[in-house]
């Protein structure tokens, strides 16, 4: 059994061209995100995608949550204050922009019904880890090589190795894929998780190849992604719980008014009955019911035994900013 995880228009094109050159830059001179290339030859994408056949993606086991390893210090910051340096987003490469709308009344766990774009950009991800089959979960993000899933660490990454086989199928629904299954030539977590998985560092991205000749975000579209926000606000979290009672087989959600953990990290909690599977799956500020877009601001990562009814999420900072940063100037082919 394996180790339990601590676990648009022509504007607003332009003006995500412009935050996410800032971005770049930003990244330049920050805390540098450990790599590994993943399949990175047509060959190698061939043979991952020849792997992950319908029933080996069925029987993929989802990566446990549970409690972390070490104390560390409760978050700081009031409501709309930054913990770290300064805000900034770049807004989502489909629709007409996120927006908040009136919210409907909080979700602990319900299957998500309401259709619009976070069922495209939202989707399962399925790896090898230390020889089983796995899943998480993760969401496509608007960047400058439109090739960026962005996920939890431990879905990149977890007992000293990265996972093998690693591909994103946005828009998944009981077996079907709809937009495709797509490749992973490139992992990317904080430096933190990558030298001693400190949970308050459980982020990822990854980049994908293109498939058919048509980028990620060219195909499923891309949410909004922030860094450095404001903690203890309105959010939906989204994923893929593949552990009882819940099967894989559909998007959940969970809705409400964030905290900060008083135990054992500098996370994000919510109100959340997702269970294993789920971890990785995104966290949006500002998100539209309607349009069910958003700004990407945490992802699922671990639970506390005893405490089955919350989620924790990282707290974007800077680290998160350079992971994501890296890897949306990184060639996707």
């Amino acid at each position: 059994m394996h180790r339990r995880v601590a676990l648009l228009s022509t504007l607003a094109i332009a003006a995500a061209s412009t935050t996410l050159s800032a971005t770049a830059a930003q990244a330049a001179s920050g805390p540098k995100p450990a790599a590994e290339e993943a399949a990175d030859s047509r060959s190698e994408q061939r043979e991952v995608l020849e792997y992950w056949t319908p029933q080996k993606m069925e029987d993929a086991q989802p990566l446990a949550l549970s409690a972390p390893k070490t104390n560390a210090k409760m978050g700081q910051g009031g409501p709309g204050e930054p913990t770290t340096g300064n805000p900034w987003q770049a807004p989502p490469t489909s629709g007409n922009g996120s927006g908040s709308t009136q919210q409907a009344a909080a979700s602990g766990g319900a299957a998500w019904s309401k259709g619009g774009a976070v069922v495209r950009t939202t989707g399962r991800i399925f790896f090898t880890y230390q020889g089983r089959n796995a899943s998480c979960s993760g969401t496509a993000v608007t960047s400058a090589n439109e090739s960026v899933v962005m996920t939890a660490g431990h879905c990149v990454k977890m007992g000293g190795d990265f996972h093998t086989n690693w591909v994103f199928v946005p828009g998944y629904a009981n077996g079907q894929r709809p937009h495709g299954t797509w490749v992973a030539t490139k992992l990317l977590t904080t430096p933190q998780w990558n030298a001693s998985e400190d949970i308050n560092f459980d982020v990822a991205a990854a980049v994908v190849a293109p498939l058919q000749g048509k980028t990620l975000t060219d195909v499923v579209g891309g949410q909004g992604v922030s860094f450095n926000q404001g903690r203890r606000v309105q959010m939906h979290a989204f994923g893929y719980p593949a552990a009882a009672p819940y099967d894989g087989s559909k998007l959940i959600y969970c809705s409400g008014r964030t905290f900060d953990d008083f135990l054992m990290s500098k996370d994000h909690g919510l109100t959340c009955n997702m269970t294993g599977g789920s971890s990785g799956g995104p966290w949006f500020q500002s998100f539209n019911e309607s349009t069910g877009l958003g700004t990407l601001n945490s992802v699922n990562s671990f639970k506390y035994n005893f405490a089955p009814n919350w989620m924790f999420g990282p707290y974007f900072g800077a680290e998160a900013q350079a992971v994501y940063a890296t890897a949306q100037t990184t060639n996707a082919t």
